[in-house]
């Protein structure tokens, strides 16, 4: 006979407790093949597709779309072959094959009894022998989320629950409709789309709020509230301003971009200010620095992890730079152009959003001129980049218009001095006013 065995809600690493359905990939009733994606996991840090641990029918979809679920948790249960008659057996071939050849074992887990982390987690390796043993860890880690169900005597049966598939379902929780009193016209007595917006137009009060919309608060948002509490109330801010001619810079983008080294790469002033930032903070390393309220130190970081903020479908998102003063102003165009693309995509990995040191919000591109950004937990300072615009300005003795921006720097006090920042946004302005001189000093 088939095994029933369910898929718990692996250890997602980063210090994380709990994850968003966002969506399912699979259906009850489907096939699905060893290590293919079959649920989208939103965590507070970013979304991740979890492999299924085996060759086998997807029984039950546990939870449903938009449940925020915690960490060892069933979310879905699949049929494997039992014995040699069973019609399953031949579709768990690539299974068994594997926990022969010892790259699926059954039960994984670490010394202290937690389940190994998942895909894009952990320290990177960068050698062939490294990707594999990541690969494999990958693999233990979903299959150890797997354990059989043991027989359970029989139980009085429950309420018959609703047929709905994950994208009814979610639809029903947005519009607010019960779908126990919606009446089903799919196959098999299955609500559908329609019978939930018709629900929702003929609902009796109390099913469907209208008066109000109600966004539940999950992943990166969750994570980006809590954040920003506990910044603004730990850390003492201080804003200075500085607005800046920047027509130099403006007028050195067209340059780089002949380029060759630049033929293929995004130019665009957030490039310059994220240069004249790094530029800065090498004379000014204690921007680059943390409060330990532990032990009441000032810790300044020798790299520079910068991290830019990025507005996202899912919200705040702040994906980092590593070592971004190491890198020539081509390389660090080819960073921006990709943490850009993969922020939109919402495909930035926990990893790349972890550990920075110092951050830029660039709010120029709303079309707002200035702003006192709150700090990111753990880093001292955060710069805000207004937009470029022609304004009047007074050069050379005439005013003409000019390419014009406000910068702002919020840091925290008890770390940083007013003088320090001052200092600090005065150079990166130097920077913007005229580039190529302050390069060539």
């Amino acid at each position: 006979m088939a095994t029933t065995v369910p898929f718990r809600l692996p250890d997602l690493g980063e210090g994380l407790t709990e994850g968003h359905i966002l969506r399912w990939l699979v259906e009850p009733g489907q096939l699905v093949e060893l290590n293919q994606n079959i649920v989208e996991v939103e965590t507070a840090k970013a979304a991740v597709e979890l492999p299924s641990p085996h060759s086998g029918v997807v029984a039950e979809l546990l939870q449903e779309q938009g449940a925020t679920v915690d960490v060892g948790t069933p979310i879905i249960t699949f049929r494997l072959p039992g014995d040699a008659g069973d019609p399953l057996a031949a579709v768990d071939e690539q299974t068994s094959t594997g926990d022969r050849a010892g790259t699926v074992p059954r039960d994984t887990t670490s010394d202290d009894g937690r389940t190994a982390v998942l895909v894009g987690y952990g320290p990177r390796v960068d050698t062939a022998a490294g990707g594999r043993r990541r690969r494999k860890s990958i693999i233990d880690s979903v299959a150890a989320a797997t354990t059989p169900v043991p027989a359970a005597s029989p139980q009085p049966e429950e309420p018959a629950r609703a047929r709905a598939k994950p994208p009814v379902r979610k639809l029903a929780h947005e519009l607010g409709v019960d779908l126990g009193l919606v009446r089903a016209t799919g196959p098999n007595q299955t609500v559908t789309r329609h019978d939930v917006i018709q629900a929702a137009g003929a609902a009796p009060a109390g099913v469907l709020r209208t008066a109000e919309q109600r966004i539940a608060v999950t992943g990166v948002r969750k994570l980006t509230a809590q954040a920003m509490v506990t910044s603004a109330f730990t850390a003492p801010h201080v804003t200075v301003f500085l607005t800046v001619d920047a027509t130099a810079s403006m007028q050195l983008i067209p340059q780089l971009k002949q380029l060759p080294e630049f033929a293929d790469l995004k130019v665009s002033p957030l490039l310059l200010v994220a240069k004249a930032t790094l530029f800065a903070l090498r004379a000014h390393p204690e921007l680059n620095s943390s409060w330990d309220d532990a032990t009441s130190e000032i810790v300044i970081k020798h790299a520079v992890n910068l991290g830019i903020a990025a507005a996202t479908p899912r919200g705040l998102l702040v994906p980092v730079i590593t070592d971004a003063g190491a890198l020539s102003t081509a390389q660090l165009a080819a960073e921006l152009g990709q943490i850009s693309v993969a922020a939109r995509n919402g495909h930035v990995s926990p990893a790349q959003l972890s550990d920075g040191t110092f951050s830029i919000s660039n709010i120029g591109v709303f079309g707002v001129d200035a702003g006192t950004p709150i700090l990111p937990p753990g880093q001292g300072a955060i710069l805000a980049v207004g937009t470029v615009a022609p304004r009047p300005w007074v050069h050379e003795g005439v005013v003409v218009p000019r390419q014009v921006t406000t910068l702002s720097v919020s840091f925290d006090h008890r770390s940083i001095d007013g003088e320090q920042a001052s200092k600090f946004l005065a150079d990166i302005g130097r920077f913007l006013h005229d580039p190529a001189l302050t390069l060539l000093g």
